[in-house]
């Protein structure tokens, strides 16, 4: 089985996250800082609430805060790009016979305007979301649980993320990891690079 996150995997839409992120900081004087960053990257939207309500010491509501999130991302997602190589490779992938599924921290509504747009449906037999069950991709336990949604044992899936912590979590999880580089987190390169089974700069080299 192979498990494909979204955001910074499959699309290039990480970028749009950063742009929501500084002018909501903007918004309220506060600088767009390391730590701020590394609070709400990866994470499911009710958690990176929790964290900038504490951060920024808001008055503001978690749910205020996720829809003004939303109203800044809106229309977004319909217009990213895939990266390179994405389609051939799921092609590649289909015409093999592989199993293949998308487990992501994406907002639903967010994914799927992405995958209509770019017709992505068809290649996946499940879209799991981390923010319908209520838990983000730090613990080994969720890779394990999906795994089971999925009819397979964690020693059965492949999956390929753009993110440190996920790869951590999956590898825990007994699961093959392929990291996928994206440029908005080139300080984890050397670490995924130690850590994955394979780290590919872009699909093209899987081809």
């Amino acid at each position: 089985m192979l498990i494909f996150d979204l955001d910074g995997t499959l699309i290039d839409s990480n970028g749009v996250w950063v742009e929501v992120d500084k002018t909501f900081l903007s918004r309220r004087g506060a600088p767009y800082t390391q730590a701020y960053y590394e609070g709400v990257a990866h994470t499911i939207l009710q958690n990176c609430a929790i964290f900038t309500k504490e951060y920024l010491g808001l008055e503001e509501s978690c749910e205020e805060i996720i829809a003004e999130w939303m109203e800044l991302a809106a229309g977004q997602y319909q217009k990213v790009l895939l990266k390179p190589g994405v389609r051939e490779y799921l092609e590649k992938c289909r015409s093999a016979g592989h199993r293949m599924a998308v487990f992501t921290a994406c907002v639903p509504e967010h994914c799927r305007a992405a995958m209509e747009a770019h017709h992505l449906e068809p290649y996946f037999e499940q879209v799991i979301y981390a923010q319908e069950l209520g838990e983000d991709k730090r613990s080994p336990a969720i890779f394990r649980h999906v795994a089971k949604m999925l009819g397979v044992r964690p020693d059965e899936c492949v999956l390929f993320d753009d993110s440190l912590t996920a790869c951590k979590a999956a590898k825990a999880a007994g699961m093959t990891v392929v990291g996928v580089y994206d440029p908005f987190f080139q300080s984890s390169k050397p670490d995924m690079r130690e850590l994955c089974d394979r780290y590919i700069s872009g699909f093209e080299e899987l081809l």
